[in-house]
C-alpha cells in the first residue's frame, strides 16, 4: 500500500478509497440495519432493590436516555429525586 494519493475527478485520493475500505464509516445511519440497542452499565441491576430503589434508578436511567447522557451529575441527580417527589426535611 503506498502512501502517496493521486485525486481522482471527485477530489479523492486513492488513501482516501483505501481507508474506506479498511475503515467503514459506522456512524452514518443505515436503513437496512437492525436498531441500536442502548448499552447501559448496570442492565439488570434494579432486579433485587427495594421498590423505591428500583423507582429512583429507573427514573435516572430514564433521564439519560431523553437526556442521551451516560453519566449524570449531582444537581441532575437531584433534579429526578426531586421529580420523584423527596424533599430534604428541616433539619431542627
Amino acid at each position: 500500500m503506498s502512501l502517496s494519493g493521486h485525486a481522482d475527478a471527485s477530489g479523492r485520493t486513492s488513501i482516501d478509497s483505501q481507508s474506506e475500505m479498511l475503515f467503514p464509516e459506522r456512524r452514518e445511519s443505515n436503513p437496512l440495519s437492525q436498531p441500536v440497542i442502548e448499552r447501559r452499565q448496570f442492565g439488570n441491576s434494579h432486579n433485587e432493590l427495594s421498590p423505591e430503589a428500583r423507582a429512583l434508578g429507573l427514573a435516572i436511567d430514564q433521564y439519560k436516555l431523553v437526556h442521551r447522557r451516560r453519566y449524570i451529575t449531582y444537581e441532575e441527580m437531584l433534579s429526578v429525586v426531586k421529580s420523584l417527589g423527596y424533599r430534604l426535611e428541616n433539619q431542627s
